[in-house]
C-alpha cells in the first residue's frame, strides 16, 4: 500500500511521502512544495491550479479564479452550485478536482499510485456546531474516496505539527502546538519525547485539542473592510434613508470564497439602483468598475500581500493605479494591529481553554511550537506568547510542519 500525508489548507496545500526513512514534501508546482489552494477555469475550457491559476487571472486570461475553498466545508455552500464556464457545479466538485490534481502530481513524484492517505483536519471546521463539523469531515472523506484513495485516516493538524517537532528533541517535553493557518487557529497540548515517538498509539500523550475558526483570511477580510472597501462605498450614507450603503457587496469582495458572488448579473443591477440614492455616488462607481473589470481577486490578493509585508515592515501599500495613475493606498502595521486586535485576542483565548481541558497551568508548558503563516504577524504572536511566558518558543516550518507530521502518521499507520 502506498500512503501519503495530505494537508489541504485554506491558503496552501502540501502532500508528503515517506522515503529513505524520512518524511518529505513533494514538489507540487515546479520546485515548490506548497501549491496555493486556488483553481482557475478558463473560458476556453482549460484548467489550472496553484500559482498558475493565480497568474492566469492576473494576466487577464478570460475565466474564473476561486480561492479559499476549504472555508466552505461544513457550510451549506458546499452543495451550492457555482458557475464554471458555461456550466454550474457544486463547490464539492471544485474541491474534488483540485485535490485530484494534487494527488496526480504526488503520484508523479512517487512514481506509483497512492491509495492511502492521512488527511489533515482542523480541530473544528465549524465553531460550536458538532453536526456541521462531522459533515465537513464526511465530505472530505467522500471526496478522498472519489479521487482514488482506498484507505483514509484523519489527523488533527496541530497533532501533526507536534509529530514534526518531536523529530527535533532529545528530552521529554510538554508542548503546546499553535497552528495559525489561513482558515483556522488550532491548539494541542502533547507529551513528546524521543522514546514516545516510536510508539504507534499516541492517544495517551494527547492531553487536549481546541481551536477556533479564525485564520489569515479573516485578517485579510477585516483589513480590507477597514482600509480599502470605504473607497468603494462601504460605510457611506444613503440620501433618502438614515442608513449606509448595503454592506453585503463589500463583505463578499473581502472574502476569498465569496468574491465570485458579486459577478452575478443581478448584483450590477442592484448597485446601479443603490448608486442613485447614495450620498457619494463616485465611490459606488469605483465598485461598479471593480465588478465590471472583475478585479475582486486582484484586490484581495493585494490586501493579503500588504498584510504579509506588514509582518516585517511598519508600512505597506495596496496598488490602486486603476483608480488614478500611480495611486497607492498606504496601510500601517498599527492599523493592522488596531483593526484585527479582536481576532488576535480571540485566538489567544483558546490557549486558556486548551490548558483548562488538559488540566495544566501555563507554567507546566515546556515549549510553544508555532506553525502556520499567521504566526508571523507580530500582534498575533505577542498575544499567544503572552499566555505562556515561561515556555520556550520554537519556530516550525511555517507551511510544511503539518504536512510533514501527517506523512509521519501515514508511515506509522500504514507502514513506511
Amino acid at each position: 500500500m502506498s500512503a501519503c500525508g495530505l494537508d489541504f489548507g485554506t491558503s496552501n496545500t502540501t502532500l508528503g511521502l515517506f522515503r529513505g526513512g524520512r518524511a518529505l514534501l513533494c514538489a507540487l508546482e515546479g520546485t515548490h512544495v506548497t501549491v496555493p489552494s486556488a483553481v482557475f477555469f478558463g473560458a476556453d475550457g482549460t484548467y489550472r491550479i496553484g500559482r498558475a491559476a493565480i497568474d492566469a487571472y492576473v494576466e487577464g486570461v478570460e475565466g474564473r479564479l476561486m480561492r479559499g475553498l476549504k472555508s466552505v466545508l461544513g457550510s451549506a455552500l458546499i452543495e451550492e452550485a457555482t458557475r464554471i464556464g458555461r456550466e454550474r457545479a457544486p463547490f464539492r466538485v471544485v474541491i474534488a478536482r483540485f485535490l485530484a490534481e494534487v494527488k496526480r502530481r504526488g503520484e508523479a513524484v512517487a512514481d506509483r499510485p497512492l491509495d492511502a492517505v492521512v488527511h489533515g483536519r482542523p480541530v473544528h471546521f465549524v465553531d460550536g456546531d458538532p453536526d456541521a463539523d462531522r459533515k465537513a469531515e464526511a465530505t472530505l472523506r467522500t471526496i478522498a474516496g472519489e479521487i482514488g484513495f482506498r484507505e483514509i485516516v484523519f489527523q488533527y493538524e496541530p497533532i501533526a505539527a507536534a509529530l514534526d517537532y518531536e523529530q527535533q528533541i532529545d528530552t521529554e517535553e510538554l508542548a503546546l502546538i499553535a497552528d495559525i493557518g489561513g482558515g483556522t487557529s488550532d491548539f494541542s497540548i502533547v507529551r513528546i519525547s524521543p522514546d514516545r515517538r516510536a510508539r504507534a498509539d499516541r492517544a495517551d500523550d494527547i492531553l487536549a485539542n481546541d481551536g477556533v475558526h479564525i485564520g489569515g483570511t479573516d485578517f485579510d477580510r477585516v483589513l480590507s473592510l477597514a482600509t480599502l472597501m470605504p473607497l468603494l462605498g462601504y460605510g457611506s450614507p444613503m440620501r433618502t434613508k438614515a442608513i449606509d450603503v448595503p454592506s453585503g457587496y463589500f463583505h463578499d469582495l473581502a472574502s476569498w470564497h465569496s468574491i465570485n458572488r458579486v459577478y452575478e448579473p443581478k448584483v450590477a443591477r442592484e448597485i446601479r439602483e443603490v448608486k442613485r440614492d447614495a450620498m457619494e455616488p463616485e465611490r459606488l462607481e469605483r465598485l461598479e468598475q471593480v465588478i465590471e473589470e472583475r478585479r475582486g481577486h486582484a484586490l484581495a490578493g493585494a490586501v493579503e500581500a500588504a498584510k504579509i509585508d506588514l509582518a516585517a515592515a511598519p508600512e505597506a501599500h495596496i496598488p490602486l493605479g486603476w483608480m488614478a495613475a500611480g495611486f497607492k493606498l498606504g496601510v500601517s502595521s498599527q492599523e493592522l494591529k488596531d483593526t484585527t486586535a479582536d481576532l488576535a485576542a480571540r485566538i489567544a483565548r483558546r490557549i486558556e481553554a486548551v490548558l483548562k481541558q488538559a488540566g495544566v497551568g501555563p507554567e507546566r508548558i515546556d515549549a510553544l511550537f508555532l506553525t502556520g503563516g499567521s504566526t508571523r504577524l507580530a500582534h498575533v504572536r505577542a498575544a499567544i506568547t503572552a499566555a505562556l511566558p515561561a515556555a520556550k518558543v520554537v519556530e516550525g516550518d511555517t507551511f510544511g510542519s503539518v504536512g510533514i507530521g501527517l506523512t509521519v502518521t501515514a508511515a506509522r499507520h500504514f507502514g513506511a
